[in-house]
Parts: C-alpha cells; structure tokens; sequence
C-alpha cells in the first residue's frame, strides 16, 4: 500500500483580478468562470495534502451571495478539512474586494470532496490533517456531519419523492399561460480537447461545471427573456470521468420555476469514438442550478409556470420541489441564528437540525475566554459572555469509563435520576440509533406554571481517541405535540455535553447550556452564592454516572 508523503493539511490562497474577459454582458464575473476557479483551486490543496494527483468526486450545494466585477480582485482560500481513506472535504472561502474602497465582501463558501489517484495500480491511504488552529479543530469535527448530509442526500430525496407522490404534487395543469418545458431544452457538444484537463488527461470538473452553467444559462433565458443569474447550484455529483477526444453532451431544461426562481436540470454525457458511432453514452455528470434574473432597475423578474409534457417532466418537476426543501431546510439550518425560535422538526430538514445541533455544540465548546467562577472537588464551573448572550460550562471529573458516561448521558430517560429540572421524560420519536426526540416537563418555578420541552438529542461516537463523545440538545417543533395551557412551553437554544477519556477507568464530562431566561435565574443565583443549584445537581450527576458505571 503506498502512503501519502504530505501529512499537513493542504492550504491554498488564490488571487485573481477579474478582467473582461472572465465576465458576462453586466461586467460582473461570469459564475463558470468562478466555478473553474474555485475547482483549480481546491483541487491543488486537495493535491497539497494527498501528494499525489486528485480528481473532484462532488461540490456540496453552492450559494452566491455577492457578485464580482470587472476590476475587482477574487480570492479563493481552500483547505483540506479532514481526509478519510481516500477522499477528503476540502473547505472554498471566496471573498471579492474593491481595489478603490479596500473593501471585502464575501462572495461564497462550499465544501468539496477530492479522491486521490494514486500513480499505478497502487492503492494509497491519506495522513490525518495537522490541526494547527481552533479553526482547523472545528472544520475537521463538522467534516464528519457534512459527510453523513451528503452519504444521506439520496435517501431525504427519495423520501420527499414518495411523500410528494402521497400528499398529490402531481398536479393537474389548468393554467392556459403555462410553458411547455420543451421550449426550455437546450442542448450543447462539447469536444474534450488539452487544455480543458490535467496531466493525466482527465476532463477539470471546474471545466465541466463551466460548460454546464453555460447551457443552463441558455435554458433559464428562454422562459424570463432576460439574463438569468446563477444564485446556487445543488451539489455537483461527477459519476464517472472523461478524458481528451472524449465528446461531450449537454443536455439542459427548466424543471420548476418558483414565483422569483427556477431550477434547470443538465445531464452531461461522454462519448470516446467508438461510443460516438456506436450512439452508447457514459453518464458522467448530474447538476440543478438555481437562477433569477432581473430588469432593467434590479427588480426580480417573475417566471411564468411551467407545464411538464411526459412522465419524465412530470418527475422533475415535482423532484425540483424536493429539492427546494432540502435547500430552503439547509439555508436556515446552516445559517440559523442564534435568537431564533426551535426549528420545526419535518423530513426535509432532519440531517440539517442534525447538523445545526452538533455544530452549536461544537462551536460553543470551542469558544475562547471562558472564565472560571467556582471550584469545587470534582466540579469546575466557567462561564463566556459574547453580547448580551451568557453561556455555561460545568466540567465534572468521572471515575468511569467515557464509553459508560456516553451511554448513561445519552439517555434522557436517565436524567430525572440525578437531574431535579426533570419531571419527566418520554421518548416521542426514535429518528435513527443516533437522533432522538424527547419531551420534558420541568417542575414549576414559584408562581409560575411548570415549564415544557420538546428536544432534539443528537450523539455522535469520536472517530479517534482524542476525540469527544458529543450529546447535543436543541429545542425542535413537533406538529404533533402543540403547547398545551398546563405548561409554558420552553426552548433550548443549544446545550449538551462533551465527554473525553482521560484513562481506562476515568474520563472528564463538561456541560454546556446557551442560557435561556428559564435557566437564567439558576445562573444567578449560583453566581451571587445564594444558591448551590448547579454544583448539587452536577454532583448528583457524578454520583449517577459512577453508581450506574460501576
């Protein structure tokens, strides 16, 4: 087996001014040519880290936030955020500034997977990623979600299909001003020639991109007769490669519009020769990009509806409605803040809740400048201050196994056994052996009504020694469990725990609660020495744990 030389984490800056020629008719830099840049540059510090030569495997959906214009400068920051056998994640950072003003803005953030190709019949096993930074630890933990998203995509999307197919998407088309998306199909050939691929003589993925987002430009103006604009792209996947004399085809139509937005789907497919006669074409590229357009005075343009004509139009229309779930899911997941009320709990968005609860955790856990405010025995309390959000960290020293404490923390069935703000706890739903979903009544404060919760538990095993068990909490929305007048229903923002081995009969559990106005007077009270709330219940927490683990 032959190993990879570079064991440091690929890390590569890119700078380009946007010139005439890398731009469309408004002088703003054209999304292909972006998409070609982003991919050669990925591509290099995937090959930084790998020492070997890398081919793009997929590009997880892309947003465009900002755009670029002629004379602006591109910087195009990639780094390998955690390497697996023979893939890795790498993270694109793509940031526009104003030469005259100095200012940045940022243009777009995406995550991509490269495979190495080791030279030969060889195989080849990448080193772990040098973590050298904060930063660098929480990529490299987020990597691991990102993937189950992406290992999980096809299944969320079957599911939506089959849920849309029950609850009667198919619709009926009455409207007389509906386009046929026939009108909208475009197709191009485009013959594979030296300087569109590598040494080796594989086809650029960026290059393919390119070539897509041409087509399907082409497609999305014929409905708004005007010039669309690529604002995303949902995930490049590239099943199979294509080399130099390779001919491809690009075939583009318009699958849905919506009101401001339409999705355009682009097959491409590779033929070498003898495949060109033979009329046996290789399925090398599946691709949805999302565009608008708008008028004259930056007003969005509205798009007419559409009118699928075959069984096949009929299926991507209503797959271009799954698919908008799943983006709109992930938009508010990955970008939540942190004041927003709980998430509502519905398949589309299940691995972006999941997601977005291991992120928080990760992200608060990592925070600098937590200040210690009591010690006592095998108990460290600390707390961070950021703006006017107050967070708590209760570090517990456990005499079991971390595996143990994982397994006993996990269950919230457990907790009123040592937790006296649990009443009671009831599994409403078990989403897989790693997502649960509990509701929780919490007993009455003085002259208030007694509080309850709807939670989202997420576990997740390290995939190293060194690494955390992690126990994430966030408040969820369940349709089916509405606030009743008993309770005053009450939310989590984030809260969890993370668990590390320090031995093979000892390990150190650290809680962590966002504070929420419910928890808040508990805070206070501890922080003021009136009252020893969190110390007790994180010393029954320890008594639990080791009474339980022994």
């Amino acid at each position: 087996m032959e190993r990879s030389g570079a064991a440091a984490s690929g890390d590569v800056c890119m700078c380009q001014t946007v010139f005439p020629a890398h731009a469309n008719h408004r002088g703003e830099l054209s999304a292909g040519q972006l998409l070609k840049w982003m991919d050669a540059t990925a591509c290099l510090a995937a090959e930084k880290h790998a020492g070997v030569s890398c081919v793009t495997a997929s590009m997880d959906d892309i947003q465009f936030e900002e755009a670029a214009r002629v004379g602006q400068v591109i910087t195009i920051k990639a780094k390998v955020n955690r390497a697996f056998k023979t893939s890795m994640e790498v993270g694109i950072k793509v940031a526009v500034q104003d030469v005259l003003t100095n200012v940045e803005k940022i243009v777009s953030v995406a995550y991509a997977t490269y495979v190495a190709k080791p030279v030969g019949a060889g195989k080849i096993e990448l080193e772990p990623v040098k973590l050298l930074s904060t930063e660098d630890h929480l990529e490299h933990t987020l990597a691991i979600e990102r993937r189950r998203i992406r290992l999980g995509y096809e299944q969320d999307f079957q599911n939506l299909m089959q849920e849309s197919s029950k609850e009667g998407d198919y619709y009926t088309f009455e409207e007389e001003d509906a386009v046929s998306t026939d009108h909208t199909h475009v197709q191009s050939i485009e013959l594979v020639q030296p300087p569109h691929a590598n040494h080796h003589g594989n086809t650029f993925g960026g290059q393919i991109m390119a070539w897509m987002e041409t087509v399907a430009s082409i497609s999305a103006s014929r409905l708004c007769c005007s010039y669309p604009v690529l604002k995303s792209v949902n995930m490049f996947k590239f099943w199979g490669p294509s080399i130099v004399g390779d001919r491809l085809v690009f075939n583009a139509v318009v699958n849905n519009t919506f009101q401001n937005s339409l999705e355009v789907g682009v097959r491409v497919e590779a033929y070498n020769c003898e495949e060109w006669i033979k009329d046996q074409a290789r399925h090398i590229n599946s691709a949805f990009l999302i565009f608008n357009a708008v008028n004259d005075r930056g007003e969005l343009l509205t798009f007419p509806r559409i009118k699928p004509t075959t069984k096949d139009g009929m299926r991507r229309y209503c797959g271009a409605i799954a698919r908008r779930r799943i983006r709109l899911a992930r938009k508010c997941m990955l970008f939540a803040k942190k004041d927003k009320p709980s998430d509502i709990w519905e398949r589309s968005n299940q691995a972006y809740l999941s997601y977005s609860n291991i992120a928080a955790l990760t992200h608060l856990a990592a925070k600098p400048g937590w200040e210690v405010t009591s010690i006592l025995d095998d108990v460290k309390i600390s707390t961070h201050e950021e703006g006017d959000m107050l967070s708590l960290k209760v570090e517990m020293q456990v005499k079991i196994p971390s595996h143990l404490a994982f397994s006993l923390l996990s269950d919230f069935t457990f907790r009123q056994q040592w937790d006296k703000h649990f009443l009671t706890c009831e599994v409403l739903q078990t989403v897989n052996e790693d997502e649960k979903i509990y509701y929780v009544t919490s007993p009455p404060m003085t002259g208030h009504k007694p509080k309850d919760f709807v939670i989202l538990v997420s576990q997740r095993q390290p995939c190293k020694p060194s690494e955390p068990y992690i126990i994430a909490v966030k408040s969820v929305t369940l349709t089916s469990v509405p606030p009743s007048s008993r309770y005053c229903r009450s939310e989590i923002l984030c809260a969890g725990f993370q668990i590390y081995s320090d031995s093979d009969s000892s390990c150190t559990v650290c809680y962590f609660n966002q504070v929420t106005s419910g928890v808040m007077p508990y805070l206070a009270a501890n922080l003021t020495g009136s009252s020893k709330s969190i110390e007790d219940t994180a010393v029954e927490c320890i008594k639990f744990l080791e009474l339980k683990g022994s």
